[in-house]
Order: C-alpha cells, then structure tokens, then sequence
C-alpha cells in the first residue's frame, strides 16, 4: 500500500476507508516527534520506519497529508454507493481497497498527492529546516521574487516515503505497478496544474509594482482532477516490452493511458448489498435524492430495493442582516422537510 494499512472502517455503502493507504491512525495521531513514534506506527515497513526516524520534522506533514486525502476523499465520493469513509468500527478487513479497483487507484492517487501536498505547503509556510520556498522560480520578469511552492520537495518526499513499499517488493507485481503508477498520477495533478500567482503593489491599489509567485492549486482541485480520472480509470493487464514489464489496456482498442491517468487491474463490486466479508456493508440506510437521476439519486443508490421517506425539521440561519460595525446577525428559522433513506 503507498503508506501502510489502517484499522479498517466502514458505513453504509462504504469498505474500509481511504485510510488503508496510510499508517494505523496516522491522520488522527498527535505530534510525531519522537523516533519511538515512528516505531509505533501500525503497517510501516522498516525502510518507512526508518525515513520517519531521519524526518520527524516533517512527519507531521504526513499526518496532515494523510487526513487532508481522507477528507477529500469522503467530498469526492459522498454521493456514491462507495463513499470512502473511516469509521474504526468493525474488525474485519474490507477487499475492495486491497485489491486493484478503480477505488483503490483513487485512494492511492489522493494518499500520494496528500502528502506531496501537505510537505510543500510545511516549506513554503517555513515550517521545515530542510526546505524553504522554491528561489529556482524566476519566471523571466521584473518582480519575480515570492515565495513560490517548493513543489519538488515535496514530490521528492512523496515518492521517498510513499512508494518505498511497492519498490522494495523489486516492483515487478502488477499490483505493484498499478500502485506506483497511481501514486505518480496523484502527483502529477498537483504538478501540472500548478499557476502563476500575483500580489500588486503601489499607490491606492494601482500595479505600479507586482511580486509574483509559482503557487499549487486549492486541494480541491486537485480532488477534482483525480474524480474525473477515476471516472474514465483505464483497466489494464500486464505486459512485457523486451525484459521490462509494464501495465497496458486490457482493451487493445482502448488508446494507451497515460501518466496522468489513473488504472486498475479488478473490477469493483456494485456496493448494493451487505458483505461484510469483503467489507461492503450494502447502501441500506444512505440517504438519497428522490428528484435525481444520477447514482445520488435513490433509485440507484438503493439499488432498486425502493426507500422510505420522513419528515425530519432543520434548523436554518435566516434573515440575516449587516450591522455595522462590523457583524452579521441572524435569526433561526424552523422548516420540514422530506428526508429519503435507502430500504
């Protein structure tokens, strides 16, 4: 797994959580600043565990990383059958992550991207010895000298810590390389949807003077990218070119995917009914849309099986006005509504 395996957890329509790329309760663990820390983390490999006792600094950019994927995972896929939660909750570990679906693919990616992203971010802001803003970014203009994302670091590191599990096994399984190509596609939507970002300077307000700087994109973005590569994810088989093997469409009329592009190797389960021996506790219970057409809506998220309705009341800010200075006041407002559930 890119990190290490995590206590399993599940909700209704999900299986066990994007957690499974990230060491046991390392998204929820306090300060790592101890080597006995490293030690006590649950599924890390002993080139892993090593790494974390030479970079206590920046291991806690790591537990960052590893809940910042968590949670953008669960926004991804909160409208889904599989909806990427972490509940430590049942003892049993769920398959559809362990083994090579296009959900894994993702949780790879967003685990991989997590950490390159939460790393940079600890430079840039100073937070590391190691590592200040990148000053190789001049971008051939006048005004050229903010603090610009270290974003090669934070890549480094990533592929450091994160892939070393995958390449101490020679990398030659095909699980093995559809993780590191996963983990590498994670990176690669921070990478190539970095931008240019200004800040102007001058008498009231004018661009007489600008600082500019190379900045990564919002981790939502990022989110974004992965959940459509998740959604056109490439099955694949794999293959051997010369002496070296390599993963290509399991379609040979399908294009040849790319570095970006996210591939599995197994087909994933519908997430309809309860199995808990593979970790799928079925969608009964999800809340549904009743008006829509898409997998939200309850006809598809209930797999057919039909939903029950209640009324349920919310409480609403409401009539909210500007006071000056300077806060907004509002009242609460009561309503009904229909809330659908999943039979």
């Amino acid at each position: 797994l890119p990190l290490c395996q995590v206590s399993p957890g599940w909700v209704p329509g999900g299986t066990r959580a994007a957690g499974v790329a990230l060491p046991s309760g390392l998204s929820s663990v306090g300060s790592i600043s101890e080597e006995e820390t490293c030690e006590k983390l649950k599924g890390l490999i002993q080139r892993q565990v090593q790494m974390c006792k030479r970079n206590l600094e920046v291991m806690d950019s790591v537990r960052r990383g590893a809940q910042l994927a968590i949670e953008e995972c669960q926004f991804q896929f909160r409208s889904r059958r599989w909806n990427c939660s972490t509940l430590d909750a049942l003892p049993v570990f769920g398959k559809v992550v362990t083994q090579g679906t296009r959900e894994a693919a993702f949780v790879y990616a967003i685990s991989s991207a997590g950490v390159a992203f939460a790393v940079t971010r600890a430079c840039s802001s100073g937070e590391l010895d190691k590592c200040g803003c990148d000053r190789t970014v001049h971008g051939g203009a006048p005004g050229w000298s903010g603090c610009s994302d270290n974003i090669a670091y934070g890549v480094a590191f990533s592929q450091s810590f994160v892939d070393v599990r995958e390449r101490s096994k020679g990398a030659s399984s095909n699980r093995a390389l559809m993780n590191l190509h996963n983990n590498e596609a994670g990176r690669k939507a921070i990478l190539n949807n970095m931008r240019v970002e200004c800040k102007c300077h001058g008498v009231s307000g004018s661009c007489e003077f600008k600082t500019c700087w190379k900045a990564m994109p919002p981790f939502r973005k990022v989110g974004n990218v992965l959940k459509e590569k998740f959604d056109g994810a490439t099955e694949v088989e794999q293959s051997e070119i010369g002496s070296t093997k390599v993963l290509v469409p399991k379609n040979s009329q399908f294009k040849p995917h790319t570095d970006e592009d996210l591939v599995y190797l197994d087909s994933s389960p519908d997430f309809c009914d309860h199995d808990l021996k593979n970790g799928v506790l079925g969608t009964s219970g999800r809340q549904c849309n009743k008006t829509s057409k898409a997998i939200d809506g309850c006809e598809l998220m209930c797999c057919g099986r039909g939903f029950h309705t209640d009324e349920v009341e919310v409480v609403e800010r409401c009539s909210c006005k500007f006071h000056w200075c300077c806060f907004v006041k509002c009242k609460q407002c009561h309503r009904v509504v229909e809330m659908h559930t999943c039979r």
